[in-house]
């Protein structure tokens, strides 16, 4: 579930560092550098870029403005070539198969089968159509903070090394902990230290 579903699940980052005073006079260059690169004619296996939250195929922006009020609404993108496991075995013994037959001997040896296995994948791969995946997030400037909406940890991995790419700042994933320190003054914020956990029967 996403920024625009009825129900949604997220995490909240802290963005670590301060915004440049010129940040909206370079944020849809630095967007714009980092959109998303279709990969269905080629023979890559990865891709990610941001994407509108309206159009996972729009990268222009068209549809709607990755700006709202004080907010950078984006998607971030990830199209992947896979390829099954059990797949690339079916391929390879059915491989393993024509060369004995071919070439009239017992087995094939384990160099052998290291090649066919290299070569099968790459064949395998190219023909495999991308699988895409979307994440969308919302940055609020204001607080300095991420919206984003997936618990995925790898999802989230990647989150974080593209943003440091497109704005050069780092995020820090909050807990209900670091929030609450945040949120609190700093007399109120000394009290956390000191708190147990309540025993609840």
């Amino acid at each position: 579930m996403g920024l625009l579903s009825s129900a949604a699940t997220f995490v909240r980052y802290r963005v670590v560092g301060d915004i440049a005073p010129d940040f909206w006079d370079t944020a849809a260059e630095q967007i714009s550098r980092c959109v998303f690169k279709d990969i269905d004619d080629t023979y890559d296996e990865f891709s990610v870029g941001w994407v509108s939250v309206l159009n996972m195929f729009d990268t222009e922006f068209t549809s709607a403005s990755f700006v709202a009020g004080d907010h950078i609404c984006l998607t971030m993108r990830i199209d992947e070539r896979k390829v099954s496991p059990k797949v690339l075995k079916k391929f390879c013994l059915k491989e393993e198969e024509r060369i004995k037959k071919e070439r009239q001997i017992p087995k094939v040896s384990r160099g052998q089968r290291l090649e066919i296995k290299e070569n099968m994948e790459m064949l395998l791969m190219k023909r495999a159509a991308p699988v895409p995946a979307t994440y969308d997030l919302a940055w609020n400037l204001a607080e300095n903070t991420v919206l984003f909406f997936s618990t995925n940890q790898k999802a989230q991995s990647q989150l974080e090394d593209f943003f440091k790419e497109t704005f050069g700042l780092l995020l820090s994933l909050e807990i209900p902990y670091t929030t609450a320190e945040r949120l609190l003054s700093t007399s109120e914020g000394h009290a956390l230290a000191n708190i147990s956990p309540a025993v609840l029967v």
